[in-house]
C-alpha cells in the first residue's frame, strides 16, 4: 500500500466507526448536551461534517481559510440521515483530492496557517483532521455514557 492509500484507509475506517455510533445514538438524544457550553450529539455530528470540509478547503488553499462560506450555513438540524445525505458529495471530493496525491506530496506540500502559527506537512495535516474525528466520537461515547445509553461496538 502507498501511504495515500493507508490514509484513504485510515479516513474510511473512522467514518465506518463515526457512523456506526451516531447510528447507534436514539433520536430523542440528537439534541442533549451535557452542559450549556457544549455542542448538542446532532451539533456534533454536524461540526464532525462541515469540520472535513472546511480542512479540505485549507487544504485547496494551501493554510489559507480565506472568505469561507459553509455550505451548512442556512440547512437546519434534522437528523442523521439528512445530514449524511448533504455532506456526501464533500466527503467524496475530500476523498477524491487525497487519492490523486503522490506519496511526494504528502511530505513537499506545507499547510501554512499564519492566522493560528501552524505550519504543517501535508501527510501530518491530514492525520490531524483523522484525529479531530477520532476526539469527537470518543465524546459522544461519553455522552452515551452519561445517559446510561447502550454504545455502539466499535472494536470489531
Amino acid at each position: 500500500m502507498t501511504a495515500t492509500e493507508i490514509i484513504l484507509l485510515n479516513f474510511s475506517e473512522i467514518r465506518r466507526r463515526s457512523i456506526k455510533l451516531w447510528s447507534g445514538i436514539p433520536n430523542e438524544y440528537l439534541n442533549w448536551k451535557p452542559d450549556e457550553n457544549a455542542f448538542t450529539v446532532i451539533e456534533m455530528i454536524r461540526h464532525v461534517l462541515e469540520g472535513e470540509h472546511l480542512f479540505h478547503k485549507i487544504i485547496e488553499n494551501g493554510g489559507d481559510l480565506g472568505h469561507y462560506q459553509s455550505p451548512w450555513k442556512l440547512i437546519e438540524y434534522s437528523n442523521l440521515k439528512r445530514e449524511l445525505d448533504f455532506s456526501e458529495k464533500y466527503r467524496a471530493d475530500f476523498l477524491n483530492m487525497i487519492g490523486e496525491l503522490k506519496d511526494s506530496d504528502l511530505e513537499n506540500i506545507r499547510i501554512e496557517r499564519k492566522e493560528v502559527g501552524q505550519s504543517k506537512k501535508l501527510g501530518d495535516y491530514l492525520n490531524r483532521i483523522a484525529y479531530h474525528e477520532s476526539v469527537h466520537t470518543g465524546q459522544l461515547l461519553s455522552y452515551l455514557r452519561t445517559n446510561g445509553i447502550d454504545r455502539p461496538q466499535l472494536w470489531d
